[in-house]
């Protein structure tokens, strides 16, 4: 008995069409199913690899965390600017002070740096207002800036940020 399997017959088309429909629309229903299923079990996946993370991390270091406290940037207004004259030439910490006022910032001392022999102008600031003193230097047009190199924070009279003429920006 031979059976042959000729799909010229009207019938036979048919459900080999409605076969094909059948596995199409079974494709399509399991691409939906994965992309409802897949994003909320993701989340909850995420959820219980934080839990885990927050558990494993020792009680002493999650109150440090919570407890540290956040040092805002200090406004234009509330920052404090000793302005050093560090190239010997008179009134060069004057004008750059009189500028320093007119960008917004308090200056509340001028001075003579410890030594005249400073190149470039430069801004430092004491720990704690790096980001003060990084705005500083990009609001004043000065290239360098770093924390205290040879003063202490007492020397600086309650200024937040340095800034030392040198005798080029």
């Amino acid at each position: 008995m031979e059976h042959s399997y000729d799909i010229g017959s009207p019938w036979r088309a048919r459900a080999f069409l409605a076969a094909a429909i059948a596995a199409l629309e079974l494709v399509v229903i399991l691409v939906i199913a994965i992309v409802l299923v897949a994003r909320p079990l993701s989340h909850h996946l995420r959820r219980v690899a934080d839990r885990k993370a927050v558990a494993a991390t020792p009680k002493h270091a999650r109150a440090a965390k919570r407890t540290a406290p956040q040092q805002l940037l200090l406004s234009r207004g509330e920052t404090k600017v000793m302005v050093l004259n560090g190239n010997g030439r008179t009134g060069a910490a004057g004008s750059e002070a009189e500028h320093v006022r007119n960008l917004g910032y308090l200056v509340p001392e001028v001075g003579n740096a410890s030594r005249i022999d400073y190149t470039r102008t430069l801004v430092m600031y004491r720990p704690g207002y790096a980001a003060e003193g990084r705005r500083l230097a990009h609001d004043a047009g000065i290239r360098l800036v770093g924390p205290l190199d040879g003063m202490r924070p007492a020397q600086l009279k309650g200024a937040h940020t340095v800034i030392v003429v040198g005798s080029s920006s």
